[in-house]
């Protein structure tokens, strides 16, 4: 995964824990769109191992 997907990933994730989902939505859904095949399995898995960084309590 290239590390401005990882960036945007983890930011939205920041964002989503401060409930702003419309804008971590607006930031990773031109990124997970714009994935290849490769990149998207890489994102799909990335959201399972941090599932928790969008939920948990900072």
């Amino acid at each position: 995964m290239r590390d401005s997907t990882r960036r945007a990933l983890e930011r939205a994730a920041e964002l989503t824990r401060n409930n702003r989902l419309v804008d971590a939505m607006a930031l990773a859904e031109p990124v997970i769109l714009a994935a290849d095949e490769y990149e998207s399995a890489e994102i799909r898995q990335w959201l399972v191992e941090h599932a928790d960084d969008f939920t948990r309590e900072i």
